[in-house]
């Protein structure tokens, strides 16, 4: 019952148990005319040994039962009821209780049958009559005098029994509404992974009809912008087309983002970013984009930067791009690796993958409208819009993307950033 405490916070709850066993032991009765007593610190002293696993329990038998000797010599000090000799040894016996009672749980191993509570029940009373009699016995030798008559037996037995079984009943009603608790959150969170499922589920659909519209979007865009480059007359409606289009996927992103900020709960985003989580973001995001794609690929990333950006939008769109471009060019298995640095004054980012690499003669061509090499399953061409538009993206913060290296195996991509343009140092 007490897994997961530090040891200060054990030393705690085993001082609080000495300390209630020795206070609840004044609750007591004296059954022969003697200093023989029944007392509730006894099942106190019980509960805690079944209770506090953190230590063993002749330790806390022996702790107890000195405790007490010495709580109640100091009450009778206070009270004037004896001097310090004669009040230990009529005390010190009580230790034997405690002692003789802890070596025999230690012994038996008695905690592990406190899933059976009649069978522990039981033993718990022979264990309380047991120690009860050590005690006796100790007192009869230091010359207290006690006859054995069956009365005598069945008050012990008696006691016994009724301080063993509440005990037991205590510890499994406080276990067994423990375990309830953790199944009503259990239950709980089910119901919320459910929820959240079901949420997930609408918000893919939404998802998965913006992608169709966005792709759509991007070829009437790139065809607009091609009959623009050669002078031919373009019909008014094709502008009106794509921004209706557009508007209507900016109302599904909005569906969807409020979807999901409700299903998960978070604060809104935030507008200010440490270049280190960015890339962790990027890397985590196309790490699913790969497993949707059926790829396996190993992601890292290394940026030992301290520094954050307010520009979180733009350079999340560049990385995205390189980095969905390295997993589209890795066949079925490879390797990417993100890494960011500071060189003088500039953010150097550089992306590497193990894709099939670029042709020297397609090189020269990678950055201008229009070109690619990327064709989906009904072999329709890709836009080439991608790396148009994060060089343009680049270049705004008077910055510069390169292809560094391409060859079979290795392909790197280089981004380079004034720091005065796009970053300032500091936390979120």
């Amino acid at each position: 019952m007490n897994k997961g405490k530090t040891m200060h916070e054990r030393l705690l709850m085993i001082t609080i148990l000495i300390m209630a066993t020795a206070f609840f032991g004044e609750m007591k009765i004296n059954p022969f005319d003697s200093p023989f007593r029944f007392s509730l610190g006894g099942a106190v002293f019980f509960f805690g040994l079944v209770s506090f696993t953190a230590f063993p329990p002749l330790v806390i038998g022996i702790c107890a039962g000195c405790f007490v000797v010495i709580f109640r010599v100091l009450l009778d000090l206070l009270t004037g009821q004896a001097a310090v000799a004669d009040s230990f040894f009529t005390h010190a016996p009580a230790a034997c209780y405690y002692i003789s009672f802890a070596l025999i749980v230690s012994a038996v191993r008695f905690r592990r049958l406190m899933e059976m509570p009649i069978r522990a029940g039981v033993l718990g009373a022979g264990l309380d009559f047991f120690s009860n009699t050590c005690e006796l016995f100790v007192r009869y030798l230091l010359g207290e005098p006690f006859t054995v008559t069956d009365q005598s037996m069945v008050v012990l037995v008696l006691f016994a029994i009724l301080r063993s079984f509440c005990v037991i009943g205590v510890y499994n009603m406080l276990v067994t509404k423990h375990f309830q608790s953790l199944a009503e959150a259990r239950k709980q969170e089910l119901e919320r992974l459910l929820m959240v499922n079901t949420g997930m589920y609408e918000e893919t659909f939404y998802l998965q009809k913006s992608m169709q519209l966005i792709e759509e979007i991007t070829r009437k865009s790139y065809e607009l912008y091609s009959f623009l480059i050669e002078g031919k007359k373009v019909e008014p409606h094709a502008a009106l087309y794509i921004a209706e289009h557009i508007h209507e996927v900016k109302k599904d992103m909005q569906r969807v983002f409020a979807g999901l900020s409700k299903l998960i709960g978070r604060q809104p985003l935030q507008e200010r970013l440490p270049i280190d989580e960015l890339c962790g973001m990027v890397i985590r995001a196309n790490e699913k984009y790969a497993e949707m794609t059926g790829k396996t690929i190993t992601f890292t990333h290394t940026c030992p930067v301290d520094l954050s950006t307010d520009h979180v939008y733009p350079l999340l769109s560049v990385l995205n791009n390189l980095v969905a471009n390295a997993v589209e060019a890795i066949p079925s298995i490879g390797a990417i690796h993100l890494h960011a640095q500071l060189q003088e004054r500039n953010l150097v980012i550089e992306i590497t993958d193990t894709g099939t690499g670029i042709a020297k003669e397609d090189a020269a061509w990678i950055f201008q409208p229009g070109f690619t090499t990327k064709y989906d399953s009904y072999g329709n061409p890709s836009t080439g819009i991608g790396l148009t538009h994060a060089r343009d993206i680049v270049q705004s913060f008077s910055g510069h993307i390169e292809l560094v290296k391409s060859k079979p195996g290795q392909t790197v991509f280089r981004l380079t950033i004034p720091t005065d343009q796009l970053l300032k140092k500091g936390g979120k």
